[in-house]
């Protein structure tokens, strides 16, 4: 999951202080969440995702949401934890 990124990257993704700026409902992957990500990872490099409960049944599905969403938007998974993740562009 982190593989060749920085660790100040790392540990700003980690950080209290990243908010949740997008949340993923029961549609799941749409164009529009995808744009929405890859104009957000564009202007902050950071940003927090949030699947709201009921998105996926179990944590398999989860890791691979979060997965499929960063190739997407050919970002970097740098942090999942449960239902939250953050993706950087690598910039």
């Amino acid at each position: 999951m982190s593989d060749g990124i920085p660790r100040r990257i790392i540990n700003s993704a980690k950080s209290e202080d990243l908010d949740v700026s997008v949340r993923i409902g029961k549609g799941g992957i749409t164009e529009s969440l995808i744009s929405e990500l890859s104009d957000q990872l564009s202007r902050k490099n950071l940003v927090k995702v949030k699947a709201n409960k009921g998105t996926t049944a179990d944590r398999q599905q989860r890791s691979s949401l979060f997965s499929e969403i960063a190739k997407l938007t050919t970002s970097n998974l740098v942090f999942q934890r449960g239902n939250v993740a953050v993706l950087w562009s690598g910039k």
